[in-house]
């Protein structure tokens, strides 16, 4: 059922309409009120009306707040001190004792390179090195870290010179949208790290062998933990594979040459490229 609402435009609402109207408070002093801008919105339907409140809301918290106003102040509860290196670089952080290492890089160092995917340890795009050794920087505390050392994509490279698993990454189009690189990346310098030292994983034919040497099942199960939801797999294992075995392998795609520029800038856009 629709109710007429009484206005220089006369509006039917739905009675959720209705009763959301009615419960509105006049706001005076903001142009014009939260129950006119409504009224008015509904007319052009719920994707105006989002819009428009989304921006008057914004005006709203722009505005200065009153003399007295209550505010709730942000504050860190249990405060802790953690030193601990990142990239080679001495931190001296003061956190909240629940902050974790990927929130502490993103936001406290404007170390942006490991990224929050699902935040819940499952997807490996915020793996970093903490001692030489992979975790997953979204479901470490930051406080457990002190006197440690944190390797990050950031710290991977010397200066123009990348490490040799970034540059077989590029070589073997290891990546699409990159989001997930930088914790693929990590997660395999980490992996590597294991093979020398011997570590045997689920798919390892025979655990009291010690063997460095990794198959590709085996390159694929250590690194099943970090999730590429463009599917370049094949990419990650073979450059991880490269890296690992110090076999070169041929790359299987190239940079396009002037002359097939030039041929593609001819076309009327029929061709397939």
């Amino acid at each position: 059922m629709k109710y007429p609402i009484e206005t220089e435009s006369p509006v039917e609402l739905s009675a959720d309409e209705a009763a959301l109207l009615r419960e509105m408070p006049e706001l005076g002093g903001i142009g014009q009120s939260r129950r006119t801008f409504m009224i008015g919105s509904a007319a052009s339907g719920i994707g105006m009306f989002a819009a428009n409140l989304l921006a008057q809301e914004a005006a709203m918290a722009q505005m200065p707040l009153a003399e007295g106003a209550a505010v709730a102040p942000i504050k860190a509860q249990n405060v802790v001190k953690v030193t601990f290196q990142v990239n080679g670089v001495q931190q001296t952080l003061k956190l909240d004792s629940r902050v974790v290492l990927l929130d502490a890089l993103r936001e406290r160092l404007a170390l942006t390179g490991s990224k929050k995917g699902c935040d819940q340890g499952q997807c490996g795009a915020c793996t970093v090195l903490v001692d030489g050794q992979r975790v997953l920087s979204c479901l470490t505390l930051a406080a457990t870290l002190e006197g440690r050392e944190v390797t990050t994509i950031e710290g991977l490279a010397q200066g123009d010179q990348l490490h040799p698993v970034q540059a077989a990454f590029i070589k073997h189009d290891g990546f699409q949208c990159g989001y997930c690189t930088p914790g693929q990346i990590c997660s395999a310098v980490g992996l590597l790290g294991e093979a020398r030292r011997g570590h045997v994983s689920h798919v390892t034919a025979d655990v009291g062998k010690t063997t460095t040497r990794l198959t590709d099942d085996e390159i694929k199960e250590r690194m099943s933990g970090n999730i590429c939801r463009c599917g370049a797999y094949p990419g990650i294992v073979a450059a991880v594979q490269e890296v690992h075995s110090g076999r070169q392998a041929a790359r299987t795609w190239g940079f396009a040459t002037e002359t097939r520029l030039a041929s593609v800038r001819k076309e009327d856009g029929h061709e397939t490229v």
